[in-house]
């Protein structure tokens, strides 16, 4: 019996670097953004509410979504198979951790397009 994989452990940990670096950059990009308003008025409803119709920083939103739940619930993953080392249990953590992941990117990407009021 074989296994097949999709991808090698070495592109695994290249996925993680990038989102890792990635992140950093978008998150910056997203704290920039913050700091062009006064404080108090970053906090008011309206003006929250506001952000989410601006379709630019709702792609920002969705990068910092997607990008931190892909590395860290792939650092999860490492964390975890670093403890057993079986096949079965690799699958069932990578299964798990891409359900996970799946299901946190859905979750917040369901809350962005609530909050943008369609």
């Amino acid at each position: 019996m074989t296994s097949r994989t999709i991808l090698k452990e070495s592109q695994i940990m290249k996925i993680h670097y990038v989102t890792g670096a990635a992140a950093i950059f978008v998150v910056a990009l997203h704290i920039m953004m913050r700091l062009v308003v006064p404080f108090e008025q970053s906090l008011e409803y309206d003006y929250i509410i506001a952000n989410y119709k601006n379709i630019v920083y709702i792609l920002i939103l969705e990068a910092i979504l997607v990008l931190i739940s892909l590395h860290g619930f792939n650092g999860i993953r490492i964390i975890l198979l670093e403890l057993r080392q079986s096949r079965a249990w690799e699958n069932m953590v990578t299964v798990g951790t891409i359900s996970a992941t799946i299901g946190l990117i859905a979750y917040g990407t369901r809350t962005i397009i609530l909050a943008n009021g369609l």
